[in-house]
């Protein structure tokens, strides 16, 4: 199969740190992301850093169904085969369940766990038939601990983390691996202007070059659940 790895929320945090580790291994690429200014950004980024692999970008928000399955036509109309599917996008809003705004849980589940499950339903059959394939999910800590302020985005994440196991039950036999990403405090744009000392949180790059290790295990191995902590701990 062609090396090839689709990446949602490709343009900045994990998702650019993921996108950028396969393209550094020769991985053509294709990334969504909300805003077509970054994605613009990152082509002209990476014409001149990656000049002999081909970046394929498309907008899109998922959190709503509609442009999940665009961006899904989309990568289907770019290959015809889908080596990695990484679902990385989603959205943290604070709050507990007994006072965060209405809405908070739809919105979150939406963003976190049902653009994920479409767009894999969607694109598995570009894998299914070759029986290879890596799909990983970008679940978190608090996909199995509750901490404070966390509200329905632990909620979300728990479900997140129901789901990669469903799918990795699903899809043992049909030679496509699941991985579950669990990373703690890494800095991103959730952590943006956090008051911490730079080493007290994981680097993006520290959970691409673990995801990466994952990828380059044997046919007959697979990593079901990774964890990835600060070295200090939780924050």
């Amino acid at each position: 199969m062609e090396k090839t790895a689709v990446v949602t929320g490709g343009t900045k945090g994990l998702g650019r740190a993921i996108a950028e580790i396969f393209a550094e291994n020769g991985f053509d690429i294709c990334v969504c992301a909300r805003t077509e200014a970054d994605l613009e950004a990152m082509q002209q980024e990476w014409r001149t850093r990656f000049p002999h692999l081909r970046l394929h970008t498309c907008p899109a928000d998922v959190g709503k169904k509609a442009e999940v399955l665009e961006f899904a036509d989309f990568v289907r109309s770019t290959w015809p085969a889908v080596g990695v599917l990484v679902n990385n996008a989603g959205i943290y809003l604070p709050g507990g369940v007994s006072d965060e705004p209405e809405g908070t849980l739809e919105t979150l589940l939406e963003t976190n766990l049902f653009s994920a499950y479409h767009l894999t339903r969607a694109l598995l059959p570009s894998m299914v038939p070759h029986r290879s394939g890596h799909i990983f999910n970008m679940c978190s800590i608090a996909s199995i601990t509750a901490y404070p302020n966390g509200g329905s985005y632990t909620i979300s994440k728990y479900a997140m983390l129901g789901f990669s196991k469903s799918l990795r039950e699903e899809l043992k036999k049909v030679g496509i691996k699941v991985t579950s990403i669990m990373p703690g405090a890494t800095w991103s744009d959730s952590w943006h202007g956090a008051d911490y000392p730079a080493e007290r949180l994981m680097q993006s790059s520290d959970v691409a070059k673990a995801i990466w290790g994952c990828y380059n295990l044997s046919d007959a191995a697979v990593v079901e659940e990774l964890i990835i902590r600060p070295q200090l701990g939780d924050l």
